[in-house]
């Protein structure tokens, strides 16, 4: 088995998660990117590899179970443990369509995403995070998960008065508060983490901030030292208000 440390990042072909496969690359991380569609994540490995990078694709649907559970087997049988588990894969459905409107079925298929595949990942890697002597849990999540930020009228999230996205990443907030409860007397650490608005293809490549800049802040996250925190939530620019 492989002795060098890795970490895995689900969503990871493009955007932010392969932005930060590459940080934790350049930093002597064996990265695994998880994709739905195995051919983007080996591509997207390929890139990094061309760049001198030890990256693999892996085929990971956080919505099926079955591959889910593959990915567990390959990395149980290729390296024994995981050291970093991002969970950065994420979708919103629904838009800005208002919340007396929305179809149902459009929350139920962000949380699919969002929530529930998260939590399906997060407890099917959990064992082999915890053989890591500094396994490290980076959940992805937003400010527009931020109950504060929402119902503050003067914030500038305020107006994104998204439903099924909002609130599947406040439920992605809550994962990490109660999962860090009850691990807080081990040497694992959990935390969410918002991007910022980052330009990516989830907003049309209108956000603000690079994907540099949002993988320099989850990385941050995921390599802290034994005396960094847990259960918090935060963004670039320090801890977020729930």
């Amino acid at each position: 088995m492989q002795t060098k440390k890795n970490a895995l990042i689900t969503g990871a072909n493009k955007g932010i998660g392969f932005e930060t496969a590459r940080q934790l690359g350049n930093m002597g991380y064996v990265v695994l990117l998880g994709a739905r569609d195995v051919h983007k994540g080996e591509e997207a490995a390929q890139r990094l590899l061309n760049e001198g990078i030890e990256a693999y694709g892996i085929e990971l649907d956080v919505t099926s179970q079955k591959t889910i559970d593959t990915a567990v087997n390959h990395i149980e049988q290729t390296y024994g443990s995981l050291d970093i588990l991002i969970n950065n894969a994420g979708i919103s459905v629904g838009g800005a369509t208002p919340p007396s409107l929305i179809a149902v079925d459009d929350i139920r298929e962000t949380y699919n995403t969002n929530f529930f595949g998260m939590i399906s990942v997060t407890q099917a890697m959990l064992p082999l995070v915890q053989r890591s002597p500094a396994g490290r849990i980076v959940n992805l999540t937003s400010g527009l998960g931020s109950l504060a930020y929402n119902s503050d009228p003067e914030h500038e999230h305020a107006q994104f008065n998204l439903l099924a996205y909002n609130s599947s990443k406040a439920a992605v907030n809550m994962f990490t508060v109660t999962l860090a409860k009850e691990f807080r007397d081990t040497s694992l650490k959990i935390n969410s983490v918002d991007p910022g608005f980052t330009a990516t293809d989830l907003n049309g490549f209108t956000g603000t901030n690079t994907v540099q800049q949002a993988a320099a802040t989850i990385v941050q996250l995921a390599v802290l030292g034994s005396d960094g925190p847990t259960g918090g939530f935060y963004g670039n620019n320090g801890e977020i208000p729930w």
